[in-house]
């Protein structure tokens, strides 16, 4: 009996302390510390890719909580990479649309993003709905390659050349 009170009393610790969503907790106050990748070099590629990895910190201490995150109108998840509540959200975007400048990653706890869905199912406006929390990724531009291909400025050249050569000559013989 005594074991089974024990084990019951573990199981009950753990599943407060675990799954601090089950009992209405959400992060309050929270703290987003953000690193960023993107693809630079563009010259050979359909599309850059863009990764956040953030670490969120909440005053109250809460641990291991779901997120989403929302990036231009696309809902993403929000990848957990550890237990110390470091996440990820990556995705990718066709060159023609990308863009320089920031680009807001809004973050979204389940109580959140579950009040985006219906907003959006009942036909109702998703801003409203404020976010957890939100990253601001800087894109400083992409390289698209140079602005005359080695072949056409190797052409220009040469044509060039071969141009002053016979006026050149022509003048020279007239």
């Amino acid at each position: 009996m005594m074991k089974q009170f024990i084990s019951f009393i573990t199981l009950f610790t753990l599943i407060i302390c675990g799954i601090p969503e089950i009992f209405g907790e959400t992060c309050q106050k929270p703290e987003v510390i953000a690193s960023a990748y993107i693809t630079e070099d563009a010259t050979i590629l359909t599309n850059v890719a863009f990764t956040t990895q953030f670490v969120l910190k909440c005053s109250n201490g809460i641990k291991g909580i779901t997120l989403y995150a929302e990036v231009d109108g696309k809902s993403l998840p929000a990848a957990r990479l550890s237990s110390d509540n470091k996440y990820q959200v990556s995705w990718t975007e066709d060159i023609k649309k990308v863009h320089s400048g920031d680009y807001n990653i809004k973050l979204y706890d389940e109580e959140r993003y579950a009040a985006i869905r219906k907003a959006l199912r009942n036909g109702e406006d998703s801003n409203n709905v404020k976010p957890l929390a939100v990253v601001v990724l800087n894109n400083p531009g992409i390289y698209r390659g140079p602005w005359i291909n080695s072949e056409l400025l190797a052409v220009l050249l040469a044509a060039l050349v071969s141009y002053s050569a016979f006026s050149s000559k022509f003048k020279l013989l007239a």
